[in-house]
């Protein structure tokens, strides 16, 4: 079946059947409309949304699920202000304020949890798609330069948390979906809750043979999680996933060939049968101890390894990383001088090493045969520590207005072996980035109970990643600085009336030592400090609840962003650039739609995103066109008989 790019159709067909004999339904996911219920947990101290003076959007199961089956990132476009681009199933990007635009061909600047366990290597590039959407209940987005929690992460913070089957449940469950392009995603899921513990386990596979020339995609997933009460004070909580992929890459073709044939693959990766494969695997454990009813403490510790070969038309590379680190958080509830407070203060540590190492590809010399390895040509590890304190006060100073402040001290060094002695050039040493300092400010003033209005500043960071530091002829550029910003944000949270739901946020963020990718061949780029962005932009959320009858129930929304992304200072090889807009996002991005909820389980959702050109490149000589998405999808629930149930879906 040929469509467009933008359109898909599904089905999929979902078999659920319930263990227990009498089943407590699990609580449901609360609509974000109901905000004096809604709360964040990946804030440091959990608080109301409405009442969280910073850019915070959530995610909800239902929100996750409303879009495709097979990309968790599909639904970020929802948020104002987040912007993602998927070149393949293996390939996406996330920008959160314009903060991200410069990488290449994944996700860096911003820092990425699942369940408290940090999915974000070492040197700050993230993987989110390789965690299934089964695997995840909600996810909370965390907007604009909020180092002094979580460190490393310019962009914001994505907090993803785990499934859990709820209470007094059990349940197994088995789907299919299909798609175009011999998609096909199969998924089994397992669990179980009682009042002691609570055990959930998925298992997918999702393969597609792709659009495009050379992009056949296999993934293999598997996740665990659960959590064990000891009590009424403490828990013990794990948490597991591996993931084997094989993905080949079509990359970029020129605009002449993407004209007239989009679905080619760029020739010399298509020759060199060019793709990346890799065995991950992350686990951690963690434990929360009430010591009292004002003092808590929850510590978790983890490791993540990676496994990779990538064979590209320039070089083949193989990688292997493996990380193992702690994280700490002590809350205590008290009064300050009379005034209710609330402290978080912790630490967490990192330790990274990464082994990496090129070879000759032989593939023309084989045609026909794909990428043939040569000899070697680089071959060093780099052993990266991370650490990491911070602490933040909530302090309650008038019933209307709430203080928040924070403070975040980071220490990132690597010390470099090199193991490649034909090039007669050893760069083995120590070195470490500065220390520094992140703090923030924000006060919420109550300006009704169901209106708030905040401000918050900011500081920001992100080091710089192997792959900005690496050449391609192997050489470390220890000469690169991390990335520092300062965000200046204002903005309301509010209902107007019962079900009519309103966010609106205006920021700047000045981004100094920015980090960009010279291109010094086709497909190869290294990393350069050039100068200077701002960050200026609008953000505006819109959510109404209607209730049709007590039976069905409408909900549109609308989201959009306004940006005004500029060069502040830029030069690179000789050229001015300053004053041009920022490369790679959009100035404005509009998403709307509307939901149709029923109690007799039928649901529909339709979505329609429109975005604006993006310059493709630093002279603003070439923009891509302005394009918009249409999704729609119908689903309906149904019961077999006791204990069983169907969940059929077609989207398009």
């Amino acid at each position: 079946m040929k469509i467009s790019t933008y359109l898909l159709a599904a089905l999929s067909i979902c078999c659920t059947t319930f263990t227990q004999a009498q089943e407590k339904q699990t609580e449901p996911v609360l609509d974000s409309t109901t905000l004096p219920q809604v709360l964040l947990k990946g804030t440091g101290i959990q608080s109301e949304l409405k009442k969280t003076p910073a850019a915070v959007n959530l995610l909800d199961n239902t929100e996750l699920n409303r879009s495709t089956p097979t990309l968790l990132t599909a639904s970020f476009n929802r948020i104002p202000g987040v912007y993602t681009q998927e070149g393949a199933l293996n390939t996406n990007r996330i920008t959160i304020r314009g903060i991200g635009a410069r990488a290449q061909y994944g996700t860096n600047r911003l820092k990425a949890y699942f369940n408290e366990i940090p999915i974000t290597t070492g040197d700050g590039q993230t993987a989110i798609n390789d965690i299934d959407l089964e695997a995840i209940e909600s996810v909370e987005i965390i907007k604009g330069t909020n180092s002094s929690l979580y460190g490393s992460g310019l962009g914001g913070v994505l907090h993803l948390f785990a499934y859990e089957p709820g209470e007094e449940r059990s349940f197994a469950k088995v789907s299919s979906n299909f798609g175009s392009y011999q998609m096909l995603k199969n998924t089994a899921s397992v669990g179980y809750s009682d009042s002691k513990k609570s055990l959930f386990a998925t298992y997918n596979h999702l393969q597609s043979e792709g659009y495009r020339e050379n992009s056949d995609y296999d993934r293999k997933s598997f996740n665990f999680n659960g959590t064990l009460y000891s009590g009424e004070n403490s828990a013990f909580s794990f948490i597991g996933n591996f993931t084997r992929l094989k993905a080949e890459i079509p990359s970029s073709i020129s605009k002449t060939d993407f004209k007239e044939n989009p679905e080619a693959a760029a020739y010399t990766w298509n020759a060199a049968n060019g793709y990346e494969s890799y065995d991950r695997f992350l686990m951690g454990v963690s434990y929360t101890q009430h010591f009292t009813e004002n003092f808590k403490n929850t510590t978790s510790v983890f490791i993540n390894s990676r496994d990779a070969y990538e064979p590209r038309p320039f070089d083949i590379l193989k990688e292997n990383s493996f990380s193992m680190g702690a994280r700490t958080r002590f809350n205590y509830t008290t009064n300050l001088f009379s005034f209710p407070a609330e402290a978080s203060l912790g630490g967490e540590y990192l330790n990274e090493n990464y082994d990496g190492s090129k070879y000759e590809n032989l593939y023309e010399d084989f045609p026909n045969q794909g990428s043939v390895r040569g000899s070697q040509i680089a071959n060093f590890e780099q052993d990266r520590n991370y650490y990491n304190l911070f602490a933040q006060l909530n302090l309650q100073l008038f019933p209307k207005l709430k203080l928040v402040g924070g403070l975040n001290v980071n220490i990132t060094d690597y010390a470099l072996t090199d193991l490649y002695a034909e090039d007669n050039i050893d760069q083995t040493g120590d070195f470490q980035f500065e220390t520094i300092w992140s703090p923030r400010i924000a006060a919420l003033y109550e300006l009704t109970s169901t209106k708030n209005l905040y401000i918050n500043i900011s500081k920001g960071f992100s080091t710089p990643t192997v792959d900005e530091t690496l050449t391609p002829e192997g050489l470390i550029n220890t000469s690169l600085k991390p990335e520092i910003g300062w965000n200046y944000e204002l903005g309301f949270k509010g209902n107007w009336f019962k079900n009519f739901y309103t966010e609106i946020a205006l920021y700047t963020i000045q981004i100094n030592d920015l980090l960009v990718a010279e291109r010094i061949a086709e497909d190869q780029y290294i990393g350069t400090n050039a100068g200077k962005t701002d960050h200026n932009g609008a953000e505006i959320l819109l959510k109404y609840k209607w209730e049709l009858s007590s039976k069905i129930s409408l909900q549109p929304y609308a989201s959009a962003n306004f940006n005004f992304y500029k060069f502040d200072e830029f030069t690179d090889a000789g050229n001015d650039y300053s004053g041009n807009d920022l490369t790679g996002v959009p100035d404005k991005k509009i998403n709307i739609g509307i939901d149709l909820m029923t109690e007799s389980g039928f649901r529909f959702f339709s979505n329609a995103l429109f975005v604006s050109e993006i310059p493709l490149n630093d002279a603003n000589s070439l923009y891509s066109d302005s394009y918009h998405l249409i999704n729609l999808k119908a689903a309906y629930d149904f019961a077999v008989f006791q204990d069983f149930k169907i969940n059929l879906h077609g989207r398009r």
